[in-house]
């Protein structure tokens, strides 16, 4: 880390993504979960499908159909689609139980839509962070913060987004995600140590870094705050054993309630414990030092009496 480096609570991002499977009420009851665990943030998505896809790929049929909700995969994508409207509901329902509201947009309409909804920020999922004309709706037209994902993406592209959004002075909203797409990913891929390539191109030059995970587990989200992501998202959903009528490809990347309240446990007890100590010895140090520090024999004084000789 560089100098001047300082560790804040981990803000953490339950991504329900499309594991609402479509329900609006299923969403709330998401979200309402996701609270309950200590998150600070439910993520969904966005998308305009029949902007974001060719005719042919709107019309081809899904390419797992055991996890299609329609007949092509344009059909699928629009029945998991909620109107912006829907959107500002959810915002508002956030509100009132206590837990932000964030989404992913994939295309320009979705970008502008959401753009009118007053949230903390936006975010550019792996897949669209080379879309420059809705880069440029988020960079230009849009207030709040914005995370990018760094999956499937070389240094070179990474780099470009952060110079498109430097060229107008907007660099500093930036959250630059440290990802591989996979779902799920088996550790040797999630290459963490990417986190230290991005501090040290980036840490001067955008807002924060962060992680998002798609693998098993929740050890390796620890690392990922310690190396300095300040932002740790991760699929969330109700339950991930339920994949024969909880259709999708994330559940199976997901977490449950469960793990998921795990996950914010540890973070905070990770963050209190980064700290320097206060004093070289602790208050909590002073009685076992007392009881079991080694101290050495004193010497015997001089003038102590000896033993009687033997006649």
């Amino acid at each position: 880390m560089k100098d001047g480096f300082k560790y804040e609570p981990c803000k953490v991002i339950a991504e329900i993504g499309c594991n609402h499977m479509g329900s609006f009420e299923t969403a709330k009851e998401l979200m309402l979960l996701a609270k309950a665990t200590g998150a600070g943030y439910a993520k969904f998505q966005k998308r305009c499908p029949r902007e974001l896809l060719t005719k042919e790929q709107y019309d081809a049929p899904h390419p797992v159909p055991h996890n299609a909700y329609g007949q092509t995969y344009g059909a699928h994508r629009e029945f998991l689609e909620f109107s912006k409207e829907q959107h500002e509901q959810l915002h508002a329902y956030g509100k009132e139980i206590g837990i932000e509201w964030a989404t992913s947009v994939w295309d320009v309409t979705s970008a502008r839509e959401m753009a009118d909804i007053p949230c903390d920020y936006l975010k550019v999922p792996s897949a669209c962070n080379n879309h420059f004309d809705m880069l440029k709706v988020l960079r230009d037209e849009y207030a709040g913060d914005v995370h990018v994902s760094t999956g499937m993406t070389t240094l070179a592209e990474i780099e470009d987004v952060v110079a498109f959004f430097e060229a107008t002075g907007q660099a500093k909203r930036l959250v630059v995600y440290n990802c591989t797409s996979g779902y799920p990913v088996p550790f040797p891929s999630v290459c963490m140590l990417e986190l230290v390539r991005l501090y040290e191109r980036y840490g001067d030059r955008v807002k924060e870094l962060a992680f998002s995970g798609h693998h098993l587990g929740i050890a390796i989200d620890v690392a990922a705050y310690t190396l300095g992501a300040k932002w740790i998202e991760r699929h969330f959903t109700k339950d991930r054993t339920r994949l024969c009528t909880w259709k999708g490809t994330d559940h199976a990347a997901s977490l449950e309630a469960g793990g998921f309240g795990k996950l914010v446990r540890d973070l905070e007890a990770t963050h209190q414990a980064l700290t320097l100590k206060a004093s070289e010895i602790l208050p909590i140090e002073d009685e076992q030092r007392d009881k079991l520090k080694f101290r050495k024999a004193e010497p015997k004084s001089a003038d102590s009496p000896k033993k009687k000789a033997k006649n």
